[in-house]
């Protein structure tokens, strides 16, 4: 069985790569060529937690993974990441364990790779400038993505805490060049008003822009909240969008806050769901259609994402010599 670490992975895959795996992914997933039972969220509210247990299988890929993911408040207070997690991957013909690796950054890598896709389908090809809400592990993998497939000249970052913004900007400014200028935005309009993309990649159970003013055109991922009692986008932008595309029917309508909140309310209808975004990878639905419609995608993550590119990551390692070789049965 091989370890993977952290600083393995980052090596072993590309985020370019990782668009094109999620892209095979999500048609595999919305075309019936993966199984992945519904995952299952065991609270720790003692703690203010929650771990997630997210199994799937590719049949075409021949990837069969698991991953325990834990996600807890508290822990930046005490200088620890948001969330932890752990990926196994196994021999889908033995059962036989294959690797084990850090489930942090590959979460955070499929997640902004899961947007790229979406914003590669459905957000107008002149694209230039973005805004992202959010600073964490979860917003820098949404900027790259973002940028790998779009244009990008401009994006605005808006958090809570100025000093995080502060810090996404000095850490990831020499990883994006002065091609892209990342700008701090004093207030959730200075980011949204002039944005062709917007990424949401926070933990906020209230929305965190207002969707009156979103410009024409504008194409969103929303990624941070996975519960179904947290709003990260308001039913303003829901009711406005031309296009909602979501990752997986079943998952969404358990855990997409944003959707089954303006559901409840009486803004949208289940009709207002234009499908899933392997529909449109696998070209069964177009994406964009109009210069002027406003498009919204909406993630909770999916374990297909997990199995797929861990898979290419163990690959990739196999013929790189990364990570380290042990024996669970010694």
């Amino acid at each position: 069985m091989r370890l993977l670490t952290r600083s393995d992975i980052q090596r072993a895959i590309s985020m370019r790569d990782t668009l094109t795996i999620l892209k095979r992914a999500f048609a595999d997933l919305s075309t019936g060529r993966a199984t992945v039972p519904p995952r299952i969220a065991l609270p720790e509210d003692k703690h203010d937690g929650v771990t997630l247990f997210m199994p799937a299988y590719l049949l075409a890929a021949e990837a069969l993974a698991v991953k325990i993911v834990s996600v807890h408040q508290h822990n930046p207070a005490r200088h620890l990441p948001l969330i932890h997690a752990l990926l196994v991957l196994l021999d889908p013909a033995t059962g036989e364990p294959l690797a084990a690796m850090e489930g942090g950054y590959l979460t955070a890598l499929r997640t902004g790779a899961a947007s790229g896709v979406a914003t590669d389908l459905l957000a107008r090809e002149n694209s230039h400038v973005a805004a992202i809400f959010g600073a964490g592990a979860q917003a820098r993998t949404q900027l790259l993505a973002v940028a790998a497939v779009r244009p990008i000249t401009r994006c605005w970052i808006y958090a809570r805490h100025p000093e995080n913004v502060r810090r996404f900007i000095a850490e990831m400014q020499p990883q994006l060049g002065t091609t892209i200028e990342l700008m701090a935005a004093t207030s959730p309009t200075q980011a949204v008003r002039e944005a062709h993309i917007i990424c949401a990649a926070t933990s906020s159970g209230t929305p965190v822009f207002n969707g009156a003013e979103l410009q024409p055109g504008t194409h969103l991922n929303a990624v941070g909240s996975f519960r179904s009692d947290l709003q990260e986008i308001d039913t303003t932008t829901l009711q406005r969008a031309a296009k909602i595309v979501i990752d997986q029917r079943e998952s969404a309508m358990a855990e997409a806050g944003d959707i089954l909140i303006a559901l409840a309310q009486g803004a949208i209808q289940l009709t207002d769901i234009y499908g899933e975004l392997g529909e449109i990878a696998a070209g069964l639905k177009p994406g964009r259609e109009t210069e002027d419609e406003i498009t919204y995608f909406k993630s909770v993550g999916n374990a297909v994402q997990d199995a797929a590119v861990a898979q290419a990551i163990y690959q990739h390692a196999l013929r790189e010599n990364l990570g380290v070789d042990f024996d669970l049965l010694s």
